[in-house]
């Protein structure tokens, strides 16, 4: 039997690789005093009885409780509130915006076209492909390590057409750039970025005339829609090579910090750190975003309006660390200049937030 993933980190065990075969009734005891399950292959090529070499499984973030991984503690704020951050910063921009830009905008057609298949296959019962949406994270992950405001420039431009394929991608992007800002692992980035890509997948159980209905739903209605999250578990844990730590973010997108959210009603830390990300980065681009039902918030009202929802819907720290990874002004805000120009901000500046580099697109007399 070849063991290919844990239900919790590799370093938590014994074992020295990550990935192996069972060969003696030792180790099958002691995976099962270790794990309440794993995750096996039976596809495995052999060589006189040998597996191949394989690459290794991303599992991430640190392992479950009773239903996912064991999530990740609030307790990495602590060095926001103490200042340890600016001095101890994880990630530097290594290249500047307009070198990543090219590589950005790939990344983001690619995986745009890829979630699409993703969803069409959710929808129609089919297996999901998840090789290929871990590789597209991954390449999302290093360029959000080079220079998170490419990316976050692409996030700008929405249809709103095909709002549930391109909500996924931006809140993807969005958990990447606030992970990285909060300075998780790049295996947690890879984690996190696959369950934000993935967190809506249930919607496709979902009828389109409630999904995209003008009016207010129903209590039937919202009852049904609300169903979109367990659908959506239920889809992730049936692929079996999901990390469960990223189906934790479908799972809790949705809760809120006072227990005021759904489908558990989940509250404070039982909610997870991965778990509070998807949720502020799938509120934020919710209602930044035109609906058929609203009209979108400028990005500075939007973060204003979610720092009023801080302690209620969303962990007070968290919520102001995601401030300061957006920037009092967000990239895509159109400001006016000291001078009487226009301008959009076009990239974010790490160490002095009041200072973002603005594009200028109409001079002081309002003139391109």
């Amino acid at each position: 039997m070849y063991v290919s993933e844990l239900d919790r980190p590799w370093i938590e065990s014994r074992f020295l690789f990550q990935g192996f075969e069972i060969r003696t009734q030792e180790e099958l005891d002691e995976l099962a005093r270790l794990c309440k399950y794993v995750y096996i292959e039976t596809d495995i090529e052999y060589r006189d009885g040998t597996p191949h070499p394989r690459q290794p499984v991303t599992v991430g973030a640190p392992a479950p409780d009773e239903f996912a991984a064991k999530r990740i503690g609030y307790e990495i704020l602590d060095k926001f509130a103490t200042g340890q951050a600016a001095a101890t910063a994880r990630y530097t921009d290594r290249v500047a915006v307009e070198e990543e830009l090219p590589q950005a905008r790939d990344l983001s057609r690619n995986t745009k076209v890829l979630i699409d298949s993703i969803l069409e296959d959710a929808r129609m019962g089919r297996n999901l492909d998840s090789r290929s949406a871990k590789v597209a994270v991954s390449g999302m992950v290093d360029s959000i390590l080079r220079n998170p405001d490419a990316l976050v420039c692409f996030n700008q431009l929405k249809n709103k057409d095909e709002y549930t394929a391109e909500h996924s991608l931006r809140v993807c992007i969005l958990a990447l750039t606030f992970g990285r800002h909060l300075e998780l692992s790049e295996p947690e980035l890879n984690v996190l970025g696959l369950g934000a890509l993935l967190h809506d997948v249930g919607k496709m159980k979902i009828p389109g005339e409630i999904l995209n209905k003008p009016g207010r739903l129903t209590t039937e209605e919202f009852d049904l829609m609300k169903s979109h999250v367990p659908r959506g578990v239920e889809i992730l844990v049936r692929q079996g090579d999901i990390p469960l730590a990223a189906i934790d973010i479908a799972r809790s997108h949705h809760e809120r910090y006072d227990g005021s959210g759904y489908s558990s009603g989940l509250k404070g830390a039982k909610i997870g750190l991965f778990g509070q990300i998807g949720a502020i980065a799938d509120s934020y681009d919710a209602i930044t975003s035109d609906r058929s039902y609203h009209k979108g918030m400028a990005a500075h009202d939007a973060l204003r309006k979610m720092y009023e929802w801080r302690r209620k819907d969303f962990h007070e720290k968290l919520i102001e660390q995601f401030i300061q990874c957006m920037g009092i002004y967000p990239i895509g805000s159109v400001v006016e200049l000291n001078t009487g120009g226009i301008g959009v901000v076009a990239s974010i500046n790490r160490t002095w937030r009041l200072r973002p580099r603005v594009v200028l697109v109409l001079d002081p007399t309002k003139q391109p």
